[in-house]
């Protein structure tokens, strides 16, 4: 009963905190494009691009290593693992900030965006707070918690929506560094509010350990490189659109896929908690143990995606009538067509957790890789030939060639069979009604 608590309570954690950071972030892109001028906020989004990629630089190369090493292994092992990811991040980070410190200037003149200078120079401070709370975070999910991850996340985009909402309301106006300065107040209480959850697990001591940080960068080096493609596979589609077609094409494509994330919310909120158990399972209980994981978890996905793939199927034309307007009615066939992902997705997402928890992090990056490939050579074929549909059906033929492959690999590693995801789907509902509603 406590692993079914454990489901139940971490499930609804994760997936309240994925769709409240999604209906946040879009109100925030609502007051903030209206808030801006185009110029700024153009510049803005370069700002949050480059941002970003220094985040997944840093953070793919510690995060499922920090959670899965200190999930798999004895508790006097904690200190030198949670160290060896200090040095590693602290490294990255200092490495970035002077990076930053040199080349702000430059980047700011190729951009044709002086403004970004100063916002990349001060961005650097909260570089540094952010590093600080993905340790946190980090720490945190590996002991199987996620309450200061969600309180965490929620506090650092209510803030900068709050002080954005607040200049809209009053038609305050407001600049790009202001917003920077904000980024870095909303770093500063996510980091208190971190520590106030973890507080309990920081029972370690400073150990400079070389064994343990090899290990973690090779672990770590191969998640950072499929952090990267994955990025690059999600956006490949749009990029193409943009300059095959035209913006406005892939504005089309954007809402559909946008519309898609919302249904595909549970299975990334299934995917955080699974990762942690996988590797702990993986040292304790065997291989047989992470396939019904595997089965299980996807079957659980299946079961709370379907009805809403269905209800969007059956409301498309008024759901993008009403989140985008009717001026975006060619997005309808596109949504379509992008909801098969969410199918395809709640396999592969978690095919690549299961894969990283019993270490074939190489594995996981080959297959991303291949796919990231194929998306950019389908993509420039198929929109060419079919126009914005193109795009959908490249994509989706990707998100079938890489199920293919990571089940083949699945069943060798772990003799995993899909087919019994759908029997676990089945049985889910009976199940949830039994154990949590009648409590049985």
């Amino acid at each position: 009963m406590a692993k079914d608590q454990y489901w139940l309570k971490s499930g609804l954690i994760n997936i309240i905190q994925n769709f409240s950071g999604t209906l946040i972030n879009l109100a925030t892109f609502y007051l903030l494009v209206r808030l801006l001028g185009k110029h700024e906020f153009g510049v803005w989004g370069l700002y949050l691009q480059a941002v970003t990629i220094q985040e997944v630089v840093r953070n793919g190369l510690i995060q499922s290593a920090l959670i899965k090493f200190i999930s798999g292994s004895k508790e006097e092992e904690h200190s030198k693992i949670v160290s060896a990811s200090v040095t590693i991040s602290g490294t990255i980070t200092v490495f970035c900030v002077l990076l930053n410190l040199i080349f702000a200037g430059y980047l700011a003149d190729k951009l044709k965006a002086p403004e970004l200078e100063p916002m990349f120079r001060l961005y650097n401070i909260t570089f540094l707070l952010s590093g600080v709370l993905t340790q946190l975070n980090c720490i945190e999910q590996a002991n199987l918690s996620y309450k200061g991850v969600f309180a965490s996340n929620l506090v650092r985009s209510i803030i900068l929506l709050l002080f954005i909402a607040i200049n809209f309301t009053f038609k305050f106006t407001t600049d790009l560094i202001s917003l920077v300065y904000v980024q870095m107040a909303c770093a500063l209480a996510s980091i208190a509010v971190a520590w106030f959850f973890v507080r309990k697990y920081l029972n370690f001591a400073y150990v400079f350990n070389l064994e343990w940080i090899k290990k973690i960068f090779n672990f770590g080096k191969f998640s950072f490189a499929t952090n990267i493609s994955s990025i690059l596979s999600g956006t490949i589609d749009q990029w193409m659109l943009a300059g095959i077609i035209s913006p406005a094409a892939s504005g089309a494509f954007n809402i559909a896929v946008r519309i898609t994330n919302l249904v595909d919310i549970p299975t990334n909120a299934i995917a955080t908690i699974v990762f942690p158990q996988s590797a702990k399972r993986i040292e304790t209980e065997g291989k047989e143990a992470v396939k019904y994981l595997y089965e299980k978890s996807v079957g659980a996905l299946l079961a709370i995606v379907m009805p809403a793939l269905i209800f969007v199927y059956i409301f498309n034309s008024i759901i993008i009538e009403l989140l985008a307007g009717d001026k975006y009615a060619d997005s309808v066939p596109i949504l379509n067509i992008t909801l098969l992902y969410c199918i395809f997705g709640c396999f592969g997402r978690q095919s690549g957790v299961i894969l990283d928890s019993i270490g074939k992090t190489r594995t996981t990056f080959f297959i991303v890789l291949f796919n990231t490939c194929l998306i950019l050579v389908l993509n420039y074929f198929f929109i060419r030939e079919f126009g914005v549909l193109g795009a959908a059906y490249a994509t989706l033929i990707c998100n079938v060639v890489g199920f293919a492959i990571a089940q083949v690999i699945l069943y060798r590693e772990l003799k995993v069979n899909a087919l019994n995801s759908f029997v676990y789907a089945v049985k889910f509902y009976p199940e949830f009604i039994n154990k949590y509603l009648l409590k049985k």
